[in-house]
């Protein structure tokens, strides 16, 4: 099996921005998940929108929408990517709260870390909201479940380095 090289190093071994000048503009999409642990107590709470802090679900789905935004501020080597859809939404289970997370865009680079910062957000959120009635929470499973490029249609799909 043929040995694949580090993106974010150089070959002097420093950290390194890919450089995505050359890549073309794709619609790219990622959507990720996590879990939460939840008391059934808690999941009570939650679903009756009887916690003391607010509405968890609303709170944690606004968290993730904006960390998936700011994904280059908190992941030092992430690009700044113009997201056009960023997305959180919940399935509550038996024994907790499952997250899903989209990211959207248009762009030369992949969204899959802004669709694993929306849905780690919104845990760390649901963890924040519900820590005084709920000691054994555990937050699991925390992945990428799809990542998607597609051309565009009818859309000139320039570089930098075709204009230069």
């Amino acid at each position: 099996m043929m040995k694949k090289e580090m993106s974010h190093t150089g070959q002097d071994g420093r950290v390194n921005m890919v450089d995505i000048t050359s890549k073309g503009i794709s619609l790219r999409e990622a959507k990720a998940c996590g879990f939460i642990h939840l008391a059934v107590e808690t999941l009570t709470l939650i679903g009756e929108d009887r916690m003391k802090k607010g509405s968890v679900l609303t709170t944690a789905a606004i968290a993730g929408i904006q960390a998936a935004k700011q994904c280059s501020n908190l992941v030092p080597l992430c690009h700044n990517i113009p997201l056009s859809k960023a997305d959180v939404t919940f399935e509550m289970r038996c024994d907790g709260i499952e997250v899903l997370g989209l990211a959207r865009c248009t762009g030369s680079t992949g969204v899959e870390m802004e669709a694993l910062t929306a849905v780690s957000v919104a845990l760390l959120t649901i963890y924040d909201m519900c820590k005084a009635v709920d000691k054994n929470m555990e937050i699991t499973g925390i992945k990428l479940l799809e990542k998607t490029k597609k051309p565009l249609k009818n859309h000139a799909n320039h570089s930098i380095s075709q204009c230069l």
